[in-house]
C-alpha cells in the first residue's frame, strides 16, 4: 500500500516535487538508521545509511550546473560533504554525524517547500519511472 502511494505520488510529481519526495525519504532512512544505532541493529543501519547514499547519488546526478549555476555547484559541495558524514557515521557509529546529516536535510526540505510554493516548474513529458527509477529527473535553479 505505502509503496503504491509512493509510486503514483512520482509518477504525478513535477521535477521539483521529485526532489522534495527524495528529501523526505532521506529524512526517514536516516531515522531509522539512527534508531537502529541506538537499537545495535547493524544490519539496519547500514541498510538505511546505503539508501540514504544512494538517495545523494540521485540528488548529485540530478544537478544542472549549467541552468543552476553557483546554486547547484554550493548544493554539489553539500551533498559530497553530507556523503563523508555519513560514511563517517556508519564506519564510527558516531550519532552525531548522522543526526548531523539528517538535520542538514530537513533544513533544506523546509526550504526546498518554501521554494516549491513561490516556483512553478512545467512538466515537459509524463513520467515513467517506477519508484526505484528516479534518475530521470532534473533540477535547475
Amino acid at each position: 500500500m505505502v509503496k503504491t502511494y509512493l509510486e503514483s505520488r512520482i509518477l504525478a510529481a513535477d521535477p521539483l516535487e521529485l526532489i522534495h519526495i527524495l528529501y523526505e525519504h532521506a529524512i526517514l532512512q536516516l531515522t531509522l538508521a539512527r534508531k537502529a544505532l541506538r537499537e545495535g541493529d547493524i544490519r539496519l543501519r547500514c541498510g538505511t545509511v546505503s539508501k540514504a547514499l544512494a538517495i545523494l547519488g540521485e540528488l548529485e546526478g540530478s544537478l544542472d550546473h549549467r541552468a543552476g549555476g553557483s546554486i547547484s555547484h554550493n548544493l554539489a559541495d553539500l551533498y559530497q560533504y553530507m556523503r563523508k558524514r555519513l560514511i563517517e557515521g556508519n564506519a564510527n557509529q558516531d550519532d552525531a554525524a548522522l543526526a548531523e546529516v539528517e538535520t542538514l536535510w530537513r533544513t533544506l526540505d523546509e526550504g526546498w517547500t518554501a521554494m516549491q510554493g513561490s516556483i512553478s516548474a512545467p512538466v515537459s513529458r509524463p513520467y515513467s519511472q517506477t519508484a526505484g527509477e528516479i534518475s530521470g529527473c532534473t533540477w535547475s535553479a
